[in-house]
């Protein structure tokens, strides 16, 4: 890992978005990583596009500002490519990965010429498999660990697993689902490069 890996994300309001890029940077400080995860507040309601960042470091993070030259953007909603340059000062040796069951000549269209890796993950199919619910942001939060490789995948479980037990400690089949779900997205990112 570089010293500094920067994320930026994209979602609409109610998806996790920002919840995700929050429980990154929890889980990353708990891996001994200096951490920043914060939202970029717009409009606050249900639906509206949110944007939300994350910097993760091996050194102190002394910058502190969005995120204009990201190494990774993870795309929550889809819908989101028809009305915001994701892709805008995406580095092309990072990645975007992208909540989509669609194929990589689908998407490309949307992404403003970006030559960089693309990957897809279809959060909702995890999450209603392993959740019974659409809850995107568990398994785009295992994709994007997967792709960035900011921390090793089964640290990252073990941490989450303790985070879940926390959270929901009186739901253990909360805890199991959203483990499927980690689970499943980490699969499913390091499958789905679309070359």
């Amino acid at each position: 890992m570089k010293d500094t890996i920067e994320i930026r994300w994209h979602g609409r309001g109610g998806q996790g978005a920002k919840t995700a890029a929050l429980l990154l940077a929890d889980v990353a400080f708990k891996t001994g990583k200096y951490v920043q995860g914060f939202p970029e507040y717009g409009p606050e309601r249900m639906g509206a596009p949110i944007t939300a960042y994350n910097r993760i470091s091996n050194k102190a993070i002394t910058v502190h500002s969005n995120i204009y030259e990201p190494d990774y953007v993870v795309v929550v909603d889809e819908s989101l490519l028809d009305s915001i340059d994701v892709t805008k000062g995406l580095n092309p040796e990072g990645a975007v990965i992208i909540n989509s069951m669609r194929s990589k000549e689908e998407i490309e269209k949307h992404l403003h010429g970006y030559t960089g890796a693309v990957y897809t993950v279809n959060a909702k199919e995890i999450s209603i498999k392993a959740l019974g619910k659409n809850y995107p942001n568990s398994p785009m939060l295992a994709a994007t660990v997967a792709v960035s490789k900011v921390m090793e995948r089964e640290e990252f479980l073990t941490e989450m697993k303790a985070s879940f037990q926390h959270k929901f400690a009186k739901k253990p089949e909360v805890i199991d689902g959203n483990m499927m779900a980690l689970e499943l997205a980490f699969e499913q990112a390091n499958q789905n490069r679309a070359q």
